[in-house]
């Protein structure tokens, strides 16, 4: 049951680009306007159902949670809205690329916020990735800048997360309420932010954003307290892998050939950290 929560989860993110594609030809800063504002009450109600809403909202009267969620919430809107605008611009496959670094990237924040130790494989790992950058900064002549934003505004975001005391859906929750005022400006100042312009089809997509964000929120929580956090982690691999299948098939992407060697020393890079991990679990199950 656990195993296949997590696949779920992975699944709705690994296709959220024919999600995302629909709300066409809405603008990307507009996407995540709508995306806050429908996520908002699908998050009060998940947590009034959990009657955790009291207690999250005693996390948000501590001013160091607040700030901290405040900071959080503009790396996850930067995240959002980079990641539609990749989309739409057809160049999901970056985007892909970023979330493969993403746990790379992860690991350099951990070493120089945390502190945390670096095996050689990590230290290997990390080197593949700005290898991949370096490639496409010479054969482009400027930075993956797509890829990077992914990754980067999110591993960073995992960062600020750690110092907040609140699980998944209540940091959903706080977050989204941060959005909130500045969403509800920018529908009013926009007049609808795209809703109501483009037809009945978008409008629905627009209004259900809500939905989609949380749902693969609301199953990878459930996944992750039936499974070992080992295993979790292994499946995270399948959304971007998908999100790559998806960039090239249904959304018609090309790959070239500086983009699959960046492709190959990421993934090479990722195999050596989750070969390690895997290692690590078995002795400690031994």
């Amino acid at each position: 049951m656990g195993l296949s929560l997590a696949v779920i989860a992975n699944i709705i993110w690994g296709v959220a680009a024919l999600y995302w594609i629909e709300t066409q030809p809405v603008r990307a800063v507009d996407v995540v306007a709508h995306r806050a504002i429908w996520s908002l009450p699908i998050a009060t109600g998940i947590l009034l159902w959990m009657r955790r809403l009291p207690a999250t909202w005693a996390l948000i009267k501590h001013r160091k949670t607040l700030l901290w969620s405040a900071l959080g919430t503009l790396l996850l809107s930067a995240n959002w809205g980079v990641f539609v605008y990749a989309v739409n611009a057809g160049r999901a496959t970056e985007a892909s690329l970023g979330y493969f670094m993403l746990p790379l990237l992860t690991i350099i924040v951990g070493r120089f916020v945390f502190q945390e130790a670096l095996s050689t494989a990590h230290r290997l790992a990390i080197g593949l990735a700005v290898a991949a950058v370096v490639l496409q900064i010479v054969a482009y002549g400027s930075l993956p800048w797509i890829s990077l934003v992914v990754s980067t505004s999110f591993a960073l975001y995992g960062a600020i997360r750690k110092n907040i005391v609140a699980d998944s859906m209540q940091g959903l929750f706080i977050e989204t309420l941060c959005m909130a005022p500045f969403a509800l400006g920018w529908l009013w100042l926009t007049g609808g932010a795209g809703m109501g312009a483009h037809g009945l089809r978008v409008d629905v997509f627009l209004l259900l954003a809500g939905v989609y964000t949380t749902a693969p929120l609301l199953t990878y929580i459930a996944a992750a307290r039936l499974l070992p956090l080992s295993i979790v982690g292994f499946t995270s691999y399948l959304g971007p892998t998908l999100q790559l299948l998806v960039a090239q098939t249904a959304l018609g992407e090309s790959i070239d050939v500086v983009t699959a060697g960046s492709f190959g020393l990421v993934w090479v890079g990722v195999v050596l950290v989750s070969g390690q991990g895997l290692l690590r679990v078995r002795r400690q199950s031994r």
